[in-house]
């Protein structure tokens, strides 16, 4: 796994041995970030479910101004420091060593905003609709937020599950897909 460009482009990340976390390949982060690099500069990015990093590194390698990492595994966590301190891009990121729920709570306490979420939680856990569900009805997720989630092929997130949220994309690849969405 690796920095696919910006500041830290071609950097190696570290990844956490075992199956706990599921990094997205190489090929598959850089058709997401090709589809919304015009708009990463600058902003404001929550990875959550973070695993090692890796999309969150990305988007602040590609000029994101803070990016926000939710975790909850401690070694997960200790791997995305230590991804982040090589690739010189601490100084912009926060890290929660939190469950998702939580993290949301308090973000939400704390006024923040954010220009995109990510999440790739565990497959076929019922994460996407519960998380989701809590983002529908938070001011973290603004009406410009984007919203993209990864997931397994066969995992369906439904407009009928928000009150705010709707889908506008999905992009599917060989073995899973993004779903992006939008408040209206």
């Amino acid at each position: 796994m690796r920095v696919i460009a910006g500041s830290a482009k071609s950097l190696k990340l570290k990844t956490i041995e075992g199956n706990d976390t599921r990094p997205t390949q190489d090929r598959i982060k850089e058709t997401l970030f090709n589809m919304i690099q015009y708009d990463v500069a600058g902003c404001s990015f929550l990875d959550l479910f973070g695993g090692s990093g890796g999309i969150g590194i990305e988007a602040l390698s590609r000029g994101a101004g803070e990016a926000c990492f939710v975790e909850k595994s401690r070694r997960a966590v200790r791997c995305i420091r230590e991804n982040l301190a090589h690739t010189h891009l601490a100084e912009r990121a926060q890290v929660m060593e939190m469950e998702v729920s939580e993290a949301l709570r308090r973000l939400e306490q704390q006024g923040k905003e954010f220009d995109y979420i990510f999440m790739d939680p565990p497959y076929k856990k019922g994460f996407e609709e519960a998380v989701l569900r809590q983002l529908d009805q938070l001011s973290v997720c603004a009406e410009d937020t984007m919203v993209i989630v990864e997931s397994s092929l066969d995992t369906e997130i439904s407009d009928s599950w928000f009150q705010n949220l709707h889908v506008i994309r999905v992009k599917e690849y060989k073995t899973n897909k993004h779903t992006f969405l939008k408040k209206s």
